[in-house]
């Protein structure tokens, strides 16, 4: 049997620093960096840093 293909992007969680358990998802490439980014979180009203988290 040949072995399982593994997919070129994979989804993760963007996670608030904000602490208010909000997040947002999105693809990155596999083999690409980490992502972070600043984003807006709805529930403190202001754009935030997001970092990345894997989904379980």
């Amino acid at each position: 049997m040949a072995p399982k293909a593994r997919a070129r992007r994979i989804l993760v969680r963007l996670v608030s620093t904000a602490l208010t358990g909000f997040f947002y998802t999105t693809s990155r490439p596999r083999i690409g960096e980490k992502l972070s980014m600043m984003k807006y979180d709805p529930k403190v009203k202001r754009h935030v840093l997001f970092v990345e988290h894997k989904i379980k």
